[in-house]
């Protein structure tokens, strides 16, 4: 008996003793799943987006099919020399605009006339897509191509024969220049020749593309790869979820409403997780006046940190010249570009630092280090029940930080829907809050002023058990932020700086202006025009911006408005971009100059919101006294508006003497009773 006892009570031990070392179940998934394809894209983070065609010589963003293809002539097309800039700049592949809105194919298709084999590049025996798929694949660099749906020089455009001429489109590209990473498509959808739009037979061309790359990611405003955010500008929203709700939506004037593609959707029963398109320049193709326009490396850091810090893949637009090249303002900046990333996330201060947590989930698989060991594939986790842990990290010493990524492993889905980071206060003797935030998803990056502490803590709020994979600390260098310069109706122009007292230093003769320079010291006169060009400099001379360029026209000083009387149509011309009219739909904004002036154009400022009722074609009219009036445009179309509120310069066929403009709204950019006008000026330079 004793005997038989002590072997039961050595077993009973043993099962308890197996019981307690034995793992929690594993994790099940969570909601909607992204395929090993979307999670091998979201983990490219960063690439190039190519816009080059005929638009590239013909200053315009949209052409509209009835261009010479004999504009089309470069004069040293270098694709190695876009995927060695791509390459030096961190990024991991190329997108290009294989067929834009114009119909203007960069390849020789059989399915078009409209081509470079039309073009005198090479005598016609050119193709762009074998030179850059080639040099991508020399680089090590993925490959991905734009075709646009909407064609505005197919004859069949606008019939049901289209969409298999597009179908063949696809398939030739597709199944011609090896692995295509990303299927970019929007849903831009235009009258064709017989006054008809398309209706897009999107499962075709899904099929198209599935057939030929099984691996593709399609981009869409409803993916199904991937999607866009909602705006041009560089910003994801805050809260962005990879789930969104698709059935029923289709790409273009079918898409969900831009703040649902901008934030996704808790619960969204699709993974079609966020891509961030934005340019390098104001507009999406190479124009010679935005060669002083690049965007500065603070602002390429703050849309890196809206972007890819905000759970979304950056697609950085980088237009060829009329050469075929990269001009140098544009790979010189993204150079600094991968310089200021880099020295931001040089140093990761956990390095030496301790993990402890409220709630683990049994198994090492799961143990909290985890998150410190710069491996994506491993990850804290919680038990099942466990939907609001804490973690708390430990440094080596007290540390000063202004930096915090976190990353959520997303094949087991998107779970965190808010956090809360604290740190230690030694004065108090307590936590401090630093920082609310909602979503995580793949990357979430915080900035914040630089903090002094030993220890911070981040408290999770989760859907479902969170899945933790990565939490990094950083101190990243403030950069000496670049001027502001601004003019008001006067003509009196203001230079600013964000950072905190900088020296400014500025010309108005178009040299680059340097410590010898004038330094700004209060607003000055500029009410006829001209050049500023303006630079922050620390005394030092150890810490400079990059040079700002501002140009300007006439100052409305002497304006005023005619018509209509609405309260606050005065806004259009205060010079303050911030400021907006808002101006009945069927009336006309009719300005006073003041006095007669040779027009060699004029421009319209929208308002820089995608939801605001922007004009989007429109007539424009001059005059002498107000009375008799020459109808200088009709029914002139406003490219990409919709998408990229930005400043609009149109030039006129001929300078034009008048004292009076009549700007009057054809068609809007969305429904609304009033149109929107921020600023309504002229060319005279």
């Amino acid at each position: 008996m004793k005997t038989s006892y002590g072997i039961i009570l050595i077993l009973l031990l043993s099962g308890m003793l197996f019981f307690s070392c034995k793992s929690d179940k594993p994790i099940s998934p969570f909601g909607a799943l992204p395929s090993e394809d979307q999670t091998k894209w979201q983990q490219l983070e960063y690439y190039m987006f190519i816009h080059f065609g005929p638009n590239t010589f013909t200053d315009v963003e949209w052409g509209d099919g009835k261009e010479d293809p004999k504009v089309f002539n470069p004069t040293g097309v270098d694709c190695r020399q876009w995927a060695s800039t791509a390459k030096a700049a961190g990024m991991k592949g190329i997108i290009i605009t294989a067929k834009h809105h114009d119909g203007f194919c960069l390849w020789p298709s059989k399915y078009s006339t409209h081509t470079v084999r039309e073009s005198p590049w090479k005598d016609g025996k050119g193709d762009i897509l074998k030179e850059l798929s080639d040099a991508c694949r020399e680089y090590d660099l993925k490959f991905g191509v734009y075709l646009s749906p909407w064609d505005q020089n197919h004859p069949a455009y606008g019939t049901p024969e289209y969409n298999q001429v597009f179908a063949n489109t696809l398939d030739e590209v597709l199944s011609g220049y090896g692995e295509v990473f990303e299927q970019w498509f929007d849903g831009a959808n235009g009258e064709g020749h017989s006054g008809k739009k398309q209706t897009y037979d999107w499962n075709l061309f899904h099929e198209t593309v599935y057939r030929n790359q099984p691996h593709a990611i399609i981009f869409s405003d409803v993916g199904p790869g991937c999607r866009w955010m909602g705006n041009e500008r560089g910003i994801a929203g805050e809260t962005n979820w990879s789930t969104i709700n698709i059935d029923g939506f289709e790409p273009g004037r079918n898409a969900p409403p831009s703040e649902i593609l901008n934030s996704g959707e808790q619960g969204g029963k699709a993974w079609v997780p966020a891509e961030t398109d934005v340019s390098i320049r104001p507009g999406w193709f190479y124009s010679p006046s935005t060669d002083d326009k690049v965007k500065t490396v603070d602002e390429l850091m703050d849309i890196y940190y809206t972007s890819v810090g905000r759970n979304s893949n950056l697609l950085l637009n980088v237009p060829p010249d009329r050469r075929g090249r990269i001009h140098p303002a544009d790979s010189i900046r993204l150079m600094e570009f991968r310089t200021a990333r880099e020295e931001a996330f040089r140093k990761d201060l956990t390095v030496s630092a301790k993990a402890k947590s409220s709630e683990t989930r049994n198994g090492q698989q799961y143990k909290t280090s985890n998150v410190l060991d710069n491996d994506y594939n491993t990850y804290w986790a919680s038990g099942d029940d466990k939907t609001a842990p804490a973690l708390e990290i430990t440094f080596e010493k007290v540390t000063t930080f202004n930096r915090l990524l976190l990353q959520e492993y997303i094949p087991l889905g998107q779970r965190v829907y808010s956090f809360s980071v604290k740190y230690w206060d030694d004065a108090k003797s307590d936590w401090s809050l630093l920082s609310d935030a909602t979503t995580i998803g793949y990357k979430r990056i915080l900035r914040f002023p630089a903090i002094t502490s030993n220890k911070i803590k981040i408290e999770f709020n989760a859907l479902a058990c969170v899945a933790i994979s990565t939490i990094g600390v950083y101190k990243a260098q403030e950069q000496l932020s670049a001027p502001t310069v601004e003019r008001d109706k006067s003509g009196m122009v203001t230079i600013k700086c964000k950072s905190p007292d900088p020296a400014i230093y500025y010309t108005t003769d178009g040299k680059e202006p340097a410590i010898s320079s004038d330094k700004y010291e209060k607003p000055f006169p500029l009410a006829q025009g001209g050049v500023v060009k303006a630079i922050a400099l620390v005394e030092d001379g150890s810490r400079k911006s990059e040079t700002v360029t501002v140009n300007y026209d006439i100052a409305p000083a002497k304006w005023t408005i005619v018509s209509p009387g609405t309260n606050g149509a005065e806004n259009s011309i205060d010079s303050n971009s911030r400021t907006s009219a808002k101006i009945g739909q069927n009336e006309a904004l009719v300005v006073d100059l003041g006095e007669s002036i040779a027009l060699k154009g004029f421009s319209y400022t929208p308002a820089a919101n995608v939801q605001a009722a922007n004009v989007s074609r429109y007539d424009l009219y001059v005059s002498m006294d107000g009375k008799a009036w020459e109808k200088v445009k009709n029914n002139a179309i406003f490219s990409n508006i919709k998408n990229n509120p930005v400043v609009q310069n149109v030039l006129f066929d001929k300078v034009i003497n008048g004292r009076y403009l009549k700007f009057y709204p054809v068609e809007l950019t969305n429904k609304s009773e009033a149109y929107v006008i921020a600023e309504l000026g002229i060319i005279t330079r």
